[in-house]
């Protein structure tokens, strides 16, 4: 028996910020998340897979229009000529309530209740598939403690959206642990939510599919689907890739350079390395550069010409494959003695305290509010595509990050 477990396609969901960005490579990834899912289908009727599971998040938010679902329904079509059928249940994006446009699906395709959970019995090929969708966006219940036990003699499956015990970067949906899950005596846990790939558990079988497409830089490395074979009672898991267009960040430490240009030569290097693990796909890279290094000054005082100098080499060695998203200059100058003293020092002192000054913090957000409303709106939104939000003083902080090392740069350049 071969099963595929995939989960958070978000199906026709942009790839964030890169429309923001002059020279991004639109064309390629506004029908990424299509493409990674034909590649699903691709992989399933070539592996000749006895069924599929989506474990939620099928689709962002509300459609724009029905294409979204009649590209869908074309793709179920595909697999139900192939005789595979789909088993799925609705997550937070694609909750019950919160899709308003719908058509009939597919008839190989069978949504799983999302008032109670529900088991759906294939006794060719002796399996149970146990599962249950979201009713709203906001589950908070524990959905997995109503599942029933286990039906004796069959490979028992629970198919699931959830944040499990919590995951930074997701929300805390429909709760639930490990121990819990082991209760119900399954086999396979098929579990959405969590956009990385990870199992958590062997035998039971507890596993995060991730989702099919990184769509921002936070979603880095390959992402795809699981392929599940059962043979001879002996589970076998294989991650297959595949995404189109791959997210990296490379992390270059310059603390031991002493000539600018080797920054450029570091991070031609880190591209060279990056596009081998992307395998051909088309390539997104940001550049954190870290470290404390003799060339701080020259790096932030001429900081347009080396931020494009490693723009012009990515795209030589890349030949239009690769695009940078954002080069984010984070190096420090060598400290010398003579600034812990005088008015340097002072001045130094004074800007490490400020993120723990509450009532500066506030002086300063009413300060930044009145700046960003003279900025441009494209110039609004932060390097994650979200608003920057002045009243926020988490944001104020993250401001005042980098700060002493700039003023540090102009007053000793």
């Amino acid at each position: 028996m071969k099963f595929i477990h995939a989960a958070d396609i978000h199906l026709d969901s942009p790839l964030c910020g890169l429309a923001r960005y002059e020279g991004a490579p639109v064309e390629q990834a506004q029908n990424a998340t299509r493409q990674a899912f034909m590649n699903m289908i691709d992989l399933a009727c070539n592996e000749a897979v006895d069924f599929v599971l989506l474990a939620g998040d099928l689709y962002d938010v509300d459609w724009k229009d029905y294409n979204t679902g009649l590209f869908f329904n074309q793709q179920m079509s595909r697999l139900r000529e192939a005789a595979i059928p789909v088993f799925m249940v609705l997550g937070n994006h694609d909750a019950g309530n919160s899709i308003t446009r719908e058509l009939r699906l597919p008839d190989n395709v069978t949504k799983l209740n999302h008032h109670h959970p529900e088991t759906k019995v294939l006794e060719h090929l002796g399996v149970a598939i146990h599962g249950q969708s979201f009713a709203n966006k906001t589950i908070t219940d524990d959905l997995s403690a109503a599942y029933p036990n286990a039906i004796p003699g069959y490979y028992n499956i629970g198919l699931l959206h959830t944040a499990l015990n919590g995951r930074q970067g997701h929300a805390h949906y429909a709760p639930c642990t490990l121990p819990g899950l082991f209760s119900h005596g399954y086999d396979y846990w098929a579990l959405g939510h969590v956009h990385k790939q990870e199992v958590l558990h062997e035998k039971p079988w507890v596993v995060f599919a991730g989702n099919l497409q990184g769509r921002h830089v936070r979603e880095t490395g390959a992402k795809g689907c699981t392929l599940v074979q059962v043979t001879d009672q002996k589970t076998t898991l294989t991650q297959v890739p595949v995404d189109v267009f791959r997210w990296e960040v490379c992390h270059l430490d310059v603390g031991d350079v002493v000539q600018a240009e080797e920054v450029v030569d570091r991070a031609r290097w880190a591209v060279i390395q990056a596009i081998q693990q992307a395998e051909g796909r088309p390539l997104a890279i940001r550049f954190l550069i870290q470290g404390q290094c003799p060339v701080h000054a020259e790096l932030h005082n001429h900081a347009e010409r080396w931020i494009n100098e490693i723009r012009a080499v990515a795209t030589d060695v890349g030949l239009g494959n690769v695009w940078v998203e954002k080069i984010d200059l984070q190096t420090q100058a060598m400290r010398a003695n003579y600034l812990d003293e005088g008015p340097l020092g002072e001045l130094m002192d004074t800007l490490r305290n400020l993120p723990q000054d509450g009532e500066i913090l506030q002086t300063l957000s009413a300060e930044f509010r009145s700046l960003r409303n003279a900025l441009p709106i494209e110039a609004r939104v932060s390097d994650r595509g979200s608003s920057i939000d002045p009243d926020n003083l988490d944001t104020i902080r993250r401001l005042l990050n980098g700060v002493e090392e700039l003023l540090l740069a102009r007053l000793l350049a």
